[in-house]
């Protein structure tokens, strides 16, 4: 037997070797190749016929529409998200477990099928349009409209993420508020909102990030008009029919460097905020 100091250390975990060869491949195949490839294109261009094709005045607009939606429908898919978890966990009523099974529908529906019904929706003659349009709300072909899509795929991330940690809080703090005379708001604001925030911020960060890559369902209710309602993702693809591939990896580079940006940015306030919970 070797001495001790030469004897290979078992893993506490089972299949510790195969696990870190299949996440390294994981991570090699499906990540960083792909990355590595976009950067690899865009490193075709110089400087300046980079900043021509990434940071030209279409560009800039469709960098300005896709984050600024992705937040707001992030930030709408928060409020809501918190009041349908909030009825889903606290109250017992008919319909209750339907409720809850039709949430996930974005995640199973194509998200083409979700900007056909939403465009069919809004548009003159349809349900809501019909309404709407009369009193200079255009739910489709605007900017309106891709926030409200939007806030359809994403809702479902922040709902599921805020769920588990409700149904988890102990109704003793609460009935604790309110024997020291805190009313419903304020056993809301100051109890149980602070035990939510690293799920809210969690759930904020997947619909934001969730917004920031759609494609699929903002084409058929965007219209994607330049410097109006066309997306950087819209416009990547644009670049792609033409065959400019160095522009459009490089407008991918952008979008990619901002998504990251605003995830470590949301990352870093939900760690924040767990320290200061604890």
């Amino acid at each position: 037997m070797g001495s001790p100091k030469h004897r290979r250390r078992s893993s506490p975990l089972p299949g510790f070797a195969s696990g870190l060869t299949v996440t390294v491949a994981y991570l090699g195949i499906l990540l960083i190749i792909p990355l590595g490839a976009c950067l690899i294109k865009t490193a075709s261009l110089d400087w300046p016929q980079f900043v021509a094709a990434a940071w030209s005045a279409r560009a800039r607009s469709a960098y300005f529409l896709t984050f600024s939606t992705s937040a707001i429908a992030a930030v709408i898919d928060v409020i809501l998200g918190t009041l349908l978890a909030w009825v889903l966990v606290r109250y017992e009523f008919p319909g209750r477990r339907l409720m809850d099974a039709v949430i996930d529908l974005p995640f199973a529906l194509p998200t083409a099928v979700a900007g056909l019904v939403y465009s069919s929706l809004y548009v003159k003659n349809g349900w809501f349009g019909q309404f709407l349009i009369p009193l200079g709300i255009q739910g489709s072909y605007s900017r309106l409209a891709i926030v409200l899509v939007l806030v359809f795929l994403g809702l479902p991330f922040v709902v599921r993420t805020i769920q588990p940690l409700l149904g988890s809080l102990e109704g003793d703090i609460e009935e604790a508020a309110a024997s020291l005379g805190a009313n419903r708001w304020q056993t809301f604001w100051r109890v149980i909102l602070p035990s939510l925030r690293p799920a809210l911020a969690t759930g904020f960060a997947l619909a934001f990030a969730r917004g920031l890559g759609e494609y699929g369902s903002v084409v058929f209710v965007s219209g994607n008009m330049p410097f109006k309602t066309e997306i950087a993702p819209v416009l990547i693809v644009q670049k792609l029919d033409e065959y400019s591939y160095p522009e459009a990896t490089a407008i991918a580079v952008v979008l990619l460097a901002g998504s990251l940006l605003a995830l470590g940015l949301i990352s870093w306030l939900e760690a924040r905020n767990r320290r200061y919970a604890s």
